[in-house]
């Protein structure tokens, strides 16, 4: 496995004894953790010491995460892997207790894996858009038409209303298609929602999740119903959820603040 790299910080940072907020990033086609938290980095900066890494089978770490040569390993062996990879991670840098953010199907699911895998490594988590806990979708997205159009397509889908956040899906669509296009990008991303091999990981149960867990969903959200957190939130032992009005998949671009306000208070409880 080749060394995780995370983006540098932000001007403004938090100062070295801030606590430390780990940012894992969805799992759409042509993600990596630069473009995912650009809307909300800076703010979070401002209390938390972040570390974004690309997550195994995305950006940097696309070749990584072709495991076993490619071969489909499913949702829960992939949730499994990218928690082992910030393990690691938090190894290397000494980082003994952390604060989670994980967004959706990649980084939510790798969260909880985390969480059950090294509750002790985790003070507190947040969990966007069901963490991967609901269905998976009908359809492997955009790479049934790998075009702009429908990279354009697939970002606004994300969002409640695309009208006040055009520019800035203009900006990131190049940079996801040019991405998802990479050599090794569809076949990894194709195994994450591939059916499971026999013989492979139970799925994380949240009852025995006991690290406290904010769940965020967006009233809105066109990719994952809020009945997915809400049953996610209920299984917890200390879960709480909170649905943002107004808000789709993407909390973070469509109430910025309103997400910020929420994760810093939840984290510093």
């Amino acid at each position: 496995m080749t060394a995780t790299k995370t983006n540098g910080p932000p001007p403004g940072r938090a100062d070295e004894q801030a606590p430390v907020l780990v940012l894992l990033h969805g799992g759409g086609p042509g993600v990596d953790a630069l473009g995912n938290w650009a809307t909300v980095r800076p703010a979070l900066s401002a209390s938390f010491r972040c570390l974004a890494p690309d997550l195994l089978g995305f950006g940097t770490q696309v070749t990584t995460g072709e495991a076993g040569g490619g071969t489909p390993l499913g949702p829960r062996a992939w949730a499994r892997a990218r928690a082992r990879q910030i393990l690691s991670l938090l190894d290397r840098q000494g980082l003994r207790r952390v604060h989670l953010l994980g967004n959706s199907a990649a980084g939510g699911a790798a969260a909880l894996a985390l969480m059950a895998e090294a509750p002790e490594r985790v003070d507190r988590a947040v969990l966007m858009g069901g963490a991967g806990t609901g269905p998976p979708p009908a359809r492997v997205p955009f790479y049934e038409q790998p075009t702009a159009e429908s990279m354009r397509a697939t970002l606004a889908r994300l969002v409640a209303d695309e009208t006040p956040h055009r520019d800035l899906l203009d900006e990131l669509a190049p940079r996801r298609l040019e991405q998802a296009l990479r050599p090794g990008a569809e076949a990894a991303f194709r195994a994450m929602f591939a059916e499971p091999p026999p013989g492979g990981p139970p799925p994380v149960d949240p009852a025995g999740v006991r690290t406290p867990v904010l769940a965020l969903h967006g009233e809105r959200d066109r990719v994952s119903p809020v009945e997915v957190s809400e049953r996610l939130a209920e299984a917890l032992p200390n879960g709480r959820l909170r649905v943002v009005a107004g808000a789709g998949h993407w909390i973070h671009v469509d109430r910025p603040d309103e997400f910020c306000e929420l994760v810093g208070e939840f984290l510093s409880a």
